[in-house]
Parts: C-alpha cells; sequence; structure tokens
C-alpha cells in the first residue's frame, strides 16, 4: 500500500513539474529591427537604386510583415510603393526570398496557388533580413528594371546593416 501511494506521489510530482515547465516556456522573445535601423536599410538600399539609375520604393518590414519604413524616390512609378511593401510582406510571409518564389509558384506547379492569395507579389525583389539565426523582417524593393535589379538594391540595404544585426 505505501508503494502504491509513493507511485501516486511520485506521478503527481512529476505532472506538476511537467506543468511548471510548461508555464516557464508560454512565452518566447523576439528581436525586432529598431525604426532607424530600418531606416538605414532603406535609404542604402535606395542609394544602390539611385547610383544605378534607377527610380524606386523601398518598404522594410517587421517580422510581422507590418511595414516600418516606405521611402519612394520621386520619379518612381505610383504603383511602386505598395508592390515594395508586397514583395516585403510576402518575404516574411513565405519565410523565403520572392526570387526563389517565381519559380515554384508558376502555373502549373503545385504552389501556382500562392499567386491568388491577398496581398501576395511574387516579383524578384523580396529579401528577407536576418540575423544571429533569426529573421528580423523583410525588405523590398520595387522600380528598377527587373526583379533582379530589384534584388540587387534589397541586397545592398540588408548589407548596410547587417553587422549591427548579427550580434
Amino acid at each position: 500500500m505505501k508503494a502504491a501511494s509513493g507511485l501516486v506521489l511520485g506521478a503527481a510530482l512529476l505532472a506538476l513539474s511537467v506543468q511548471a515547465r510548461a508555464e516557464e516556456t508560454a512565452t518566447y522573445t523576439t528581436r525586432n529591427l529598431t525604426v532607424e535601423t530600418a531606416l538605414k536599410a532603406a535609404q542604402a538600399a535606395l542609394k544602390k537604386c539611385r547610383d544605378s539609375g534607377w527610380q524606386a520604393a523601398v518598404a522594410v518590414v517587421d517580422r510581422s510583415g507590418a511595414v516600418q519604413v516606405l521611402l519612394r524616390d520621386r520619379y518612381a512609378g505610383a504603383h511602386t510603393p505598395r508592390t515594395a511593401s508586397g514583395k516585403a510582406w510576402t518575404a516574411v510571409s513565405f519565410r523565403s526570398n520572392t526570387g526563389a518564389l517565381v519559380d515554384l509558384t508558376q502555373p502549373g506547379k503545385a504552389q501556382s496557388g500562392v499567386r491568388n492569395l491577398p496581398d501576395v507579389v511574387i516579383l524578384g525583389g523580396g529579401m528577407m533580413i536576418e540575423g544571429g539565426g533569426q529573421m528580423l523582417g523583410a525588405i523590398g524593393v520595387s522600380g528598377a528594371p527587373g526583379g533582379d535589379a530589384d534584388e540587387a538594391c534589397a541586397k545592398a540595404g540588408i548589407a548596410a546593416i547587417q553587422e549591427s544585426i548579427e550580434f
């Protein structure tokens, strides 16, 4: 009888211990870009586009896809702010650079339906911003002549902040 009650007590203590550990991990900590860091990335991307002779818009979104910074050069097309924001949102949402999604979502492919989802922009130029092993947000560029050129500007934006987000 004593052995059985000892087992019950042991099981109860184990259950409490598991519950206590579960409560300890009921939340988690995330890192987010400061608006100053997001602005620095956007300005560097816009500078790369300008230096290349392209008028563009640049958006930086946080890890949840909310726009932190949006810059539009004076002669960039009216569509570019929305497209840049959409590229950045798509990169964060799918945790993938948008250029990598272009081929995966072509008509006839298993993931082609992704292109029909609201707010998704499947064009090159949306890139994840990662630092210290975490996704911190994304940058999207629109207005350069093609997705590869948009991506080159986005890479310049990420390079401008990479050292400060790696810690």
